[in-house]
């Protein structure tokens, strides 16, 4: 490509527009072009989007300088290298990866979560409740029983015998019953010991061969004497106290045989513990996110940043939003999400193309693709529908992640750019909802991975929108975003994004299929000013033969090319008749002309419309074959 130097015209008193002459001298085929020069007042430069967006309504400066807030562009990606993070964030960053090993050893990633805690706040007045109940049923046995001993001072065995077996059933719906306190039983043990020594003196006289029957008598005349308590519930507890009392009122040697085989059993169990080992803990578990593990390399580290960055280094609150993260993607079934065959229905609503000039892959979002009533139908039209959608919009991110670099200086993030033309807007309930269905998704589990949000054709509505919510956003979320409306969508989208990575229906020379040029081949541009005539030139000394590719974001200009030999004598060719181009008509023009002499092709842009226009075009030399 040739150098190029612009050459104003001296203006003219009676001429209606003034004139700049570009030339372009010939060099090798391998020189390129030069690049557009770096926009130092990157910052200043959405001012003028701003003013346009805004002048839709009533001009108020206020609610410009708010808009103007809204898309700073003074944000600026933090570094991934942990050498040059600030103290503050490496202690944070360690912190977090000995959460992490914790969770790793106790395989808490992939463990279920804990259910939640059973109440237990009414449980422990229950047994207060009972207590009560028994002491005031202790009191009235402690009365009754005086004058129940009166009244057995000669015992009748066939009457005691009837009664027991009346009474047998008690004990069974006793054990129902909560156990009285110890107190009133201890007393009431002394009492009626004294009266079971004086029966088994006269039992064991009558009977000295047969121990065993004087537990059932003692048992026996228990019973008897709970039969004697009134009906309010007291004789169901008396005759659990008694029996115990007849039980533990068995033969010494009974009640020392059973320790010694407890001693004895003791020591049997405890070599057999010490002999069995404890297993070994199992290995810490491994978990990748985006094909990466958690912890393990420098590419770790990458991860790690974004969900402390998210959640503004706290670190218990990164490392929950991990937790919870993993969880999710096992539930969703991600990585058999990724080999679904989703259809491509969706591909002209969201698709990835070119890098921005920083190196981000560049995704577009274009909402009016859902005017097409059908489309609409088969992503929103029923639940079934709109999560097929959002499995698809998932799939898709996922695929776009894997293809980043998480290298501590790679590029990990991306930049979207969503078109709001024709977009249904916010009365479309369906699309609201799967819109917000899926925001809420990426923002709990897609930290960080946007680097810039660019919104083109924007139509007063939603700037209207985004100043009510502006108040919800943080500074550094609302410093990612740019807004710009119609007229200015093509001049914003090229602060972020060569022309020649732009597509052609956004204003850039981008265009699928095999082209003469491709995004190696760099794009000069220009502004023609209102009412002016400008020209490009192209010298050459050699045969050859040169390509070129214009255009005039939004056109309604003249346009014409000729060839000037550089003899006195010789004769100007047209190459290219001057003819006007509406906006509708072919964006780019491509032509190609066969230089056999020296001179130069001139090509001119007459602009005589009230507004400046972004001229873009590139050339490209081959030598003639003899």
């Amino acid at each position: 490509m040739a150098e190029e130097t612009q050459k104003p015209a001296a203006p003219a008193p009676e001429a209606r527009s003034t004139e700049e002459v570009v030339v372009e001298k010939p060099v090798t085929e391998k020189e390129p072009p030069p690049a557009p020069e770096p926009e130092p007042e990157a910052p200043e430069k959405p001012a003028p989007v701003v003013e346009e967006e805004v002048a839709v309504e009533a001009d108020k400066p206020k609610e410009t300088k708010e808009v103007k807030i809204t898309q700073s562009v003074s944000f600026k990606e933090e570094t991934n290298v942990v050498g040059e993070l600030p103290d503050a964030q490496k202690k944070a960053l360690d912190e977090l990866k000995q959460h992490i090993q914790e969770a790793l050893n106790k395989h808490q990633f992939t463990a279920p979560p804990p259910p939640p805690p059973a109440k237990e706040e009414e449980k422990p007045a229950e047994p207060e409740k009972a207590e009560e109940k028994v002491e005031e049923k202790v009191e009235v046995k402690e009365e009754e029983k005086v004058e129940v001993k009166e009244e057995e001072k000669t015992p009748d065995v066939p009457s005691t015998s009837e009664e027991a077996k009346t009474e047998e059933p008690k004990p069974a719906e006793a054990e129902t019953v909560t156990p009285p306190p110890q107190p009133p039983v201890e007393a009431k043990e002394e009492e009626k010991v004294e009266v079971k020594e004086e029966e088994k003196v006269e039992v064991k006289e009558e009977k000295k061969d047969e121990p065993v029957a004087e537990a059932v008598v003692v048992a026996e005349e228990v019973v008897a004497k709970v039969t004697t308590v009134d009906e309010d519930g007291a004789k169901t507890v008396e005759a659990i106290e008694e029996t115990v009392i007849a039980v533990s009122s068995t033969p010494p040697a009974a009640e020392e045989s059973a320790p010694a085989k407890e001693v004895e059993a003791a020591p049997v169990e405890e070599p057999k513990a010490e002999e069995t080992p404890a297993p070994p803990p199992p290995p810490p578990e491994e978990v990748f996110i985006w094909g990466i593990p958690l912890l393990g390399d420098e590419k770790s580290d990458v991860i790690l940043l974004k969900f402390l960055r998210a959640r503004d280094f706290k670190v218990k609150d990164a490392f929950t939003m991990i937790k919870n993260t993993v969880r999710w993607r096992k539930e969703f079934g991600i990585d058999a999400l990724l080999e679904e065959d989703l259809g491509n229905e969706l591909e002209k609503a969201v698709f990835m193309h070119g890098f921005d000039k920083e190196g981000h892959p560049v995704c577009y979002n274009v909402f009016g693709a859902f005017q097409d009533k059908e489309l609409y139908q088969n992503c929103f039209a029923d639940e079934e529908k709109r999560v097929k959608f959002l499995r698809w919009r998932i799939q898709f991110l996922e695929k776009s992640i894997r293809k980043l670099d998480f290298s501590p200086n790679g590029v990990c993030t991306i930049v979207q750019v969503n078109d709001l033309k024709n977009s249904p807007g916010p009365a479309k309930r369906e699309l609201r909802q799967a819109t917000n269905q899926a925001l809420a998704l990426l923002q709990d589990n897609y930290p960080e991975f946007v680097a810039k949000q660019v919104f083109i054709n924007v139509p007063w509505w939603y700037l209207a929108f985004n100043r009510m919510i502006s108040p919800f956003l943080t500074q550094r979320t609302k410093s990612k975003f740019v807004f710009a409306g119609p007229s200015k969508s093509a001049e914003t989208l090229f602060k972020y994004v060569a022309p020649e990575q732009v597509p052609v229906q956004y204003g850039g020379l981008s265009r699928e299929g095999e082209q003469e040029f491709t995004v190696a081949d760099s794009v000069t541009e220009l502004i023609i000013k209102p009412t002016t005539k400008h020209t490009v030139e192209f010298l050459f000394s050699e045969r050859c033969l040169l390509v070129w590719e214009l255009r005039v974001v939004g056109w309604d200009v003249s346009y014409g090319a000729e060839f000037v030999p550089s003899a006195e004598d010789g004769y100007t060719v047209i190459v290219s008749k001057t003819r006007k181009v509406s906006p509708t008509d072919e964006p780019i023009i491509g032509e190609t002309f066969k230089i056999s002499e020296s001179g130069k092709v001139v090509l001119t842009i007459d602009n005589q419309t009230s507004k400046k226009k972004k001229l873009l075009y590139r050339s490209k030399s081959k030598p003639l074959s003899e």
